[in-house]
């Protein structure tokens, strides 16, 4: 694959936040879907700009975009290459007509549960490769340990052998840190560590919700 076909499929499998009508944050989808969305009318793109909200439809945003190509582009920004120019991707967009409220439960899921963990041991503190990581009740379930955020952390492999079916105590071990269910969806909080995806902060601020990531 060509550096250029790369950064193509790159900039459309990007995430997009996704707010309602009334400006709450409600999912986040990919480039290549936000732009189908805005392409049939169904939503426009959201920026703010000196502290100001302002929406592009298609069009608009297509004008913006070739004036942002010509003139200016930040390191940051994702590019989308069509037939006869280049389209910004945008990073929000507002739904026209949909007025549902955002969902405000983080999913109970192995994916959240490393995105929480950071991909971590809990034990030891080292990082590694999601496929080299296991999930550890901290309370074993032979001694009435249950399923939940409360109780279950990443463990490497080492850390899950040596522990067993005992307590951290029992096993002469120390969680690197509590675990606890997160307020806010952890890969959400991964997003908004990135540079390019910091302007969803002021939207997220904004509403209070929390955001499933799917």
């Amino acid at each position: 694959m060509t550096p250029m076909i790369a950064a193509q499929h790159t900039a459309l499998d990007a995430s997009v936040l996704v707010l309602n009508k009334m400006f709450l944050a409600v999912h986040v989808i990919s480039v290549r879907r936000a732009f189908c969305l805005l392409f049939k009318d169904l939503a426009e793109v959201v920026t703010l700009e000196e502290g100001q909200f302002t929406t592009y439809d298609f069009a608009t945003w297509r004008e913006v975009s070739e004036f942002r190509s010509k003139n200016y582009r930040e390191e940051e920004d994702d590019w989308v290459r069509t037939t006869s120019m280049e389209i910004q991707a945008p990073r929000v967009i507002r739904l026209l007509s949909y007025d549902r409220l955002p969902k405000q439960s983080v999913k109970f899921n192995r994916r959240n549960i490393f995105a929480r963990d950071g991909n971590q041991c809990q034990y030891c503190g080292k990082k590694f490769p999601t496929s080299e990581l296991s999930l550890d009740h901290v309370l074993p379930r032979t001694q009435g340990g249950k399923t939940t955020w409360e109780n279950i952390v990443c463990a490497c492999v080492d850390c899950n052998v040596r522990k067993g079916g005992r307590t951290p105590r029992q096993a002469h071990m120390t969680l690197i840190r509590k675990a606890e269910k997160p307020k806010r969806s952890p890969l959400l909080c991964m997003k908004l560590s990135q540079k390019k995806y910091r302007s969803w902060q002021t939207f997220l601020d904004s509403a209070y919700w929390n955001v499933e990531l799917k």
